[in-house]
């Protein structure tokens, strides 16, 4: 599974000059590991600090987009903060044996795993031989 290039979000905000005023979305490309089994591939994404009403999972044209967006758990206003966290952006091109109305998706601590079967065609079968 190929990953497809995801725009340059630095470039963009350079690209113009940009409101002091107004924040700026940053994105960061998240952390997968892939298998693939003879029944599909799996996707397995770390997405710290993103819930479930928080991400996106989609496909189109053929492009997997994840995209998570990050919030502070802790109650109340923040008085000293050392860290960001950052919303996920990351897409991949998916291959033809994938069957795109099957794919599922749980999400768990953090962990996102996705499983993207092959369509029953593209999976391997074995033929059986008859004696005569």
């Amino acid at each position: 599974m190929a990953e497809k290039t995801v725009p340059n979000v630095e470039a963009e905000r350079t690209a113009g000059r940009r409101e002091d005023t107004r924040a700026h979305e940053r994105y960061i490309t998240p952390p997968v590991d892939i298998f693939e089994t003879k029944d599909g591939l799996t996707v397995v994404g770390d997405l710290p600090g993103v819930e479930q009403k928080d991400l996106d999972v989609r496909v189109a044209d053929g492009i997997l987009t994840l995209q998570g967006r990050t919030a502070h758990i802790a109650p109340g206003v923040p008085v000293q903060r050392e860290y960001e966290l950052l919303h996920f952006y990351r897409q991949f091109e998916l291959p033809e044996e994938v069957d795109v109305e099957k794919i599922g998706a749980e999400l768990k601590h953090g962990v996102l795993t996705l499983s993207l079967p092959k369509k029953e065609k593209a999976k391997p079968r074995k033929i059986e031989i008859s004696v005569a």
